[in-house]
């Protein structure tokens, strides 16, 4: 340590902690993000234990300047370890994006400071560019779920508490493929909206195929991408552009949202959270103040989905439940394969 500057001290203490927050951070988020970890758990004091592990793991970096063996080190590496885990693990569904964006961000950043430590421009600049494009999608993930990224640190929104309050609102009510179908092919107004689920699927080509096949019928139809459907800004984009979609039947939240009250058929595909309507209408919900997309406001709504359990955030969705909503269980491409099939036999 005597050898190297305050500077490159600094930087590369700073470069480990964030570093390894990040990994262990994005391992809690993998874990979410691949159902091995469904509950999101805020224990009592859990500020107040993150706290005293972060002072901790700042009391070892001055360790580490007298150390005579590996010991601190290695315990300076534990403790920011599970900081990364406590960070994340409270962190309910609904806010996970953010979570995911924010570590993003802060690799670049660990990245920039050991470049500076190893005297390597290629790391600093990697770095940067990762550390800022990081930070913008946080940014843009935060406004887009209408939080900030203290709230989705410190406040535990998004967990189960909340989630479980909601409960069930009824029987889902079931429909045909051949029955969608013929409701889709008579339609004025047919509006899209995908989500994950058609990304998981890569069911965007067939849904492209049936796209073309309702337009040569007369049908008017639109795709409607909610800023934080799937991963990240602008996934749905980027496989609808795969599939061929033209970018003028494309449109954003706040372009198509009044268009609802005046379409016959809402296809959902792969989407929950983004049309819930407990992020309007309930203040209890862990989604309560998130924008939505409308799809409740069309005449009927048609959801693909693979079974009856709840999204990403583990919030109960109440449009499943509503009068004018019909569910088309199975995986999203046979599902829309199912829906061409019949609107081809019209």
């Amino acid at each position: 340590p005597d050898a190297l500057g305050a500077d490159v001290a600094i930087l590369g203490i700073l470069g480990a902690i964030i570093g390894t927050i990040s990994f262990s951070g994005s391992i809690i988020a993998w874990a979410k993000l691949d159902g091995r970890l469904n509950r999101s758990r805020l224990l009592p004091g859990q500020h107040l234990i993150n706290a005293a592990v972060a002072l901790a793991t700042l009391a070892f970096t001055v360790a580490i300047y007298f150390a005579t063996d590996l010991t601190p080190i290695i315990i300076f590496y534990v403790l920011a370890l599970v900081l990364g885990i406590f960070i994340t693990v409270p962190v309910g569904g609904a806010d996970m994006p953010v979570i995911i964006s924010l570590f993003n961000a802060l690799t670049g950043l660990a990245v920039g400071f050991e470049g500076y430590v190893l005297g390597n421009a290629a790391m600093i600049i990697a770095g940067i560019v990762v550390g800022s494009a990081g930070s913008l999608l946080t940014h843009l993930m935060a406004v887009a779920m209408n939080r900030s990224v203290a709230n989705v640190f410190f406040a535990g929104v998004g967990t189960d508490s909340g989630a479980a309050a909601t409960g069930e609102q009824g029987e889902m009510k079931e429909i045909k493929a051949q029955d969608a179908g013929i409701l889709m092919a008579f339609a004025d107004q047919v509006v899209i909206i995908p989500g994950y689920g058609m990304a998981v699927a890569q069911a965007q080509h067939k849904i492209w195929e049936l796209t073309q096949l309702l337009t040569d019928k007369g049908v008017s139809v639109k795709f409607a991408i909610h800023p934080v459907a799937g991963r990240m800004p602008g996934h749905m984009n980027v496989l609808l552009a795969e599939a061929g979609v033209p970018y003028d039947m494309i449109y954003d939240m706040e372009d198509i949202n009044a268009d609802f009250k005046k379409t016959t058929v809402s296809l959902v595909i792969g989407a929950n959270d983004v049309v819930n309507p407990s992020a309007k209408n309930d203040t209890s919900s862990p989604l309560y103040g998130m924008p939505i997309l409308n799809a409740m406001d069309s005449a009927n709504v048609i959801v693909i989905k693979r079974g009856r359990g709840a999204g990403f955030s583990g919030v109960e969705n109440p449009l499943f439940f509503a009068d004018n909503t019909r569910m088309l269980f199975g995986d999203g491409q046979k599902a829309a394969n199912e829906l061409i099939h019949a609107v081809k036999e019209l």
